[in-house]
């Protein structure tokens, strides 16, 4: 079942974070293997692949909350990008950060609009929309 779930995760991790994800896992193998396999498997395997949401829906949630927290700036960013990569807008994601303004204050959502800056001025370098 393990094998299974990795694999499943591993697959909708390259789906929806493409680069950025298996970035992430890389980093993570040299000082938490562990850590690394659980993201994959449960979240990207169990999780992301539940029929209850769409890929989109997901991402939006994923960016709402990370801005929320306003302490995780570099996952917003490869969620900001994982959005993007799954249909989400460009409007969109502006609209979701600064509805957390409401939600989580105003310095939550300036940080967050200020790392999707970064996001959409990278990925304009990079040709992607």
């Amino acid at each position: 079942m393990s094998d299974d779930r990795f694999e499943r995760g591993l697959a909708r991790l390259k789906e929806v974070d493409g680069e950025a994800g298996e970035r992430v896992m890389e980093s993570l193998k040299a000082i938490a293997p562990d850590l690394a396999r659980y993201v994959i498997e449960f979240a990207f395997g169990d999780v992301y692949n539940s029929p209850g949401l769409d890929l989109r829906s997901r991402e939006i949630a994923a960016v709402a909350a990370l801005t929320a927290l306003g302490t995780a700036t570099p996952q917003l960013k490869v969620h900001i990008h994982a959005a993007l990569n799954v249909g989400v807008s460009r409007r969109e994601v502006v609209e979701t950060i600064t509805q957390m303004a409401v939600y989580a204050g105003f310095p939550a959502a300036l940080n967050g609009i200020f790392a999707a800056k970064e996001v959409f001025q990278g990925r304009d370098e990079k040709g992607l929309s």
